[in-house]
């Protein structure tokens, strides 16, 4: 079982253009698509299409029109009942594959809310393998969140507590890592990792070797395995003793909406298959290209995706990377989704 958490979870309308947004301007879509989204709902999504047992937990009322949607997904959720209505965020997509989001902030959680939150959370978890924090942070709730949901989960396991893999960025990102607490799995990509390490993003996404660089620095701070998604340069994994770099064969880009989601799903489903790391990155690479070539947030199956075709090369031993970022780093002020 993999439990899935997204406190910030949105109702997603991808927009389709045929030709590139012209601002200010009348221009006709050539298709729509609204999905149920938010980064560890995408996840679920994924994790349901590769046949794995998941719940997602997330904020929001029985009767929301996104709850409704995941319903009809048939999406296992656990909820915890809000006054305010979960957030509807558009994507426009152009025919090269730019894509544009516009998200809304979400509803503000108040004290009682975060509470109810983190015991719903806390009590799924009991039964989980691995449980994903995933995603920005809506009004109301502290940076430090995730943190100390970490920190209460584990608090309240019975024996062995569950594998932990965040996915987010700015401050509640910066602030789990610099809690100390450490989790198992961060999926960041070459932004996240300047963010949270300094240097230059886009370096940073263009050179593998300075992203596992990058990532063995959070790797020492706790983060027991980094797994960085750099754009179409593929990714890189990084752990204590080793470093990868995967590549997939190129792709038309349809929409990159919920791709790096789906890498992190296939990651998760070739760990719980068995696969080495190398198998892990693999198959997470190629879901994400999967993804990507599909429309608005769809999520691959496996039998959509080409693990055989993406090509793992070792890079230099994690402890002799050197990190060549010499900023300070700062956390933006946007966050995931």
């Amino acid at each position: 079982m993999i439990v899935t958490v997204t406190a910030n979870p949105s109702l997603d309308r991808t927009i389709e253009l045929g030709s590139a947004l012209a601002r200010g301007e009348v221009q006709r879509a050539v298709a729509s698509h609204e999905q149920p989204g938010g980064k560890g709902v995408n996840v679920s999504r994924a994790l349901i299409a590769s046949g794995l047992d998941t719940v997602a937990v997330l904020p929001g009322d029985a009767s929301d029109p996104m709850l409704v949607a995941l319903r009809a997904e048939r999406i296992p959720i656990a909820n915890v009942t809000i006054a305010g209505r979960v957030r509807s965020n558009v994507t426009v997509t152009e025919p090269d594959g730019t894509t544009t989001k516009l998200n809304e902030p979400g509803p503000t959680l108040g004290p009682a809310d975060e509470a109810a939150l983190i015991d719903v959370i806390v009590s799924q978890a009991k039964r989980a393998e691995w449980l994903v924090l995933a995603g920005s942070l809506p009004p109301g709730l502290s940076p430090d969140f995730y943190a100390r949901v970490v920190t209460a989960v584990r608090a309240a396991s019975d024996g062995t507590p569950p594998l932990i893999a965040v996915d987010s960025s700015g401050a509640p990102m910066l602030a789990l890592v610099e809690s100390g607490v450490g989790v198992d799995l961060v999926k960041p990509n070459g932004e996240e990792l300047a963010e949270l390490v300094g240097g230059d993003a886009d370096a940073i996404e263009a050179d593998p070797r300075l992203a596992a660089s990058a990532a063995r620095l959070l790797v020492e701070r706790g983060c027991r395995a980094v797994l960085a998604t750099l754009g179409g340069n593929g990714a890189v994994l990084v752990t204590a003793d080793d470093a990868w770099h995967a590549t997939m064969p190129p792709i038309v880009v349809r929409s990159t909406v919920g791709a790096g989601d789906s890498s992190l799903a296939g990651y998760l489903y070739a760990q719980q298959r068995g696969a080495s790391p190398e198998g892990r990155l693999a198959q997470a690479v190629a879901h994400g290209a999967a993804a990507a070539a599909l429309a608005g947030s769809t999520v691959p199956t496996p039998g959509q995706t080409r693990p055989h075709d993406a090509s793992v090369a070792p890079l230099t031993s994690p402890s002799s990377l050197t990190s060549r970022s010499t900023t300070t780093p700062t956390p933006s002020t946007d966050t995931k989704e």
